[in-house]
């Protein structure tokens, strides 16, 4: 029988309180179900890694990392960094979208001063 140690108990249940979190925050419409997805599915592997000590352990050996512990964060760190990757894509393309929206705003305004000055010499 597999006992789970202290460090796997604090680990899973801050996962599942964190997945409750998020999904609260789906339900008030602060988060948006994109990015709840990810989150859910990141805070899912880590409870599962957190309650299944012969899988956790499997995986360390796998790894050849020394601890259960440092699979685990090793784990939330490939989240951290494929969120923030995903999350610099998303920034950067709104930031190019918001480049070009800007300079139609400038053509556009360009646009209207010319028809109100055309405008305002034949009356």
């Amino acid at each position: 029988m597999y006992f789970l140690s202290v460090t796997q108990l604090i680990t899973a249940l801050g996962a599942v309180a964190l997945a409750l979190y998020v999904l609260d925050l789906v339900r008030r419409r602060k988060l948006s179900e994109e990015y709840s997805l990810l989150w859910v599915v990141a805070t899912v592997v880590v409870a599962v890694l957190g309650f299944s000590t012969p899988l956790l352990t499997g995986i360390t050996r796998l790894l050849g990392f020394m601890g259960e512990s440092s699979t685990v964060f090793a784990f939330g760190l490939a989240f951290v960094t494929a969120m923030l990757l995903y999350l610099t894509v998303k920034l950067s393309r709104l930031g190019f979208e918001n480049h070009a929206l800007t300079r139609e705003l400038a053509l556009l305004r360009h646009e209207l001063e010319a028809v109100r000055d055309r405008s305002g010499e034949e009356v």
